[in-house]
């Protein structure tokens, strides 16, 4: 009896062990069917049976073409049926995806974030207006925002127009702007204000941790 045992190392490979190993022995035995007729067949009843086993997923979009391609790639795309989608190819499943784009780091400005970046990126693309300069402004005065929260003093206007020029790739000029940012204080005023309710409503939360519960 002993010498009957069968390990997993020695057992066939699962592609998705999710399903477990009944189910790709009835995958390969629909393989071997040489009537089509039948085998169509039995490949409906599988995909019953893989419905069956995730009937959380009934509900969503595209399920049934998402069974049915697994069908295939337990079968390592050998199995010559009738399906109802498009029959995904080998070459496509291993394709490797394009790499991903990451942001942009600007270490030497680290302080204003790649949302700063972008934001500019977008200005650059609108049309001279009333508009596009109120959205200049805007992330002149917020640039400004996060050079005081990681600086913790003052910063000059110029400094601002100065790193808005050079992020904008010299699209974006301000340096001689008659207009003045929004005063240091009025920025940070919102901070302070947030900090203090923070503090106070923990000692509020504290206080009432003493009350009596019924």
């Amino acid at each position: 009896m002993i010498d009957n045992l069968e390990y997993n190392t020695e057992r066939e490979h699962l592609i998705i062990p999710e399903y477990g190993r009944h189910m790709q022995k009835m995958i390969n035995y629909a393989k071997a069917i040489e009537s089509k007729e039948e085998r169509n067949k039995v490949a409906k009843a599988i995909i019953a049976v893989m419905g069956n086993m995730q009937p959380h997923l009934r509900d969503v979009p595209d399920f049934q073409h998402k069974l049915w391609d697994q069908l295939f790639i337990m079968s390592n795309f050998e199995l010559d049926v009738d399906s109802p989608f498009e029959k995904p190819t080998k070459e496509l499943f291993e394709e490797r995806p394009e790499p991903l784009n990451y942001p942009q780091n600007h270490p030497k400005y680290r302080f204003y974030g790649n949302n700063i970046k972008t934001m500019i990126d977008v200005a650059n693309t609108w049309e001279d207006g009333d508009l596009k300069e109120a959205l200049i402004y805007t992330i002149a005065n917020h640039m400004k925002k996060c050079f005081l929260n990681w600086n913790k003093d003052t910063v000059e206007d110029d400094v601002i127009y100065d790193h808005l020029f050079e992020l904008s790739g010299g699209k974006i000029n301000l340096k001689n702007s008659d207009e003045d940012l929004s005063d240091a204080s009025s920025l940070m005023r919102s901070k302070n204000k947030f900090s203090g309710n923070k503090k106070g409503g923990h000692h509020h939360k504290k206080g009432s941790n003493k009350r009596k519960r019924y």
